[in-house]
């Protein structure tokens, strides 16, 4: 069995969204899973890990890491956004 629960997580992820009476981030254990597969991959591929789990596999960090807040699930619409800020480059006038 899975703990925490899928329910307590999608609780977890969606506490920003309810408290700024937004539509939920996640609406299905699918999301959960599918966030929580990508932040394991993460992990596997040397990102840094925020939470210490019981064992220490990449999925039982990433569970801990989205069921204590310390990583958060980004909506479509935040991560488009983050992505854009990223590539934005300013560049300073040419003197010639």
């Amino acid at each position: 069995m899975l703990h925490p629960s899928y329910n307590d997580l999608m609780k977890v992820v969606n506490s920003d969204s309810e408290a700024n009476n937004t539509q939920p981030i996640v609406s299905s254990r699918y999301s959960i899973v599918l966030a929580t597969a990508k932040r394991a991959r993460q992990i596997i591929d040397g990102a840094p890990t925020y939470a210490k789990a019981k064992c220490n596999k990449p999925l039982s960090i990433a569970v801990e890491e989205i069921a204590t807040g310390k990583v958060k699930i980004l909506s479509e619409e935040e991560a488009a956004r983050i992505e854009a800020e990223k590539e934005t480059v300013t560049y300073g006038e040419d003197s010639e």
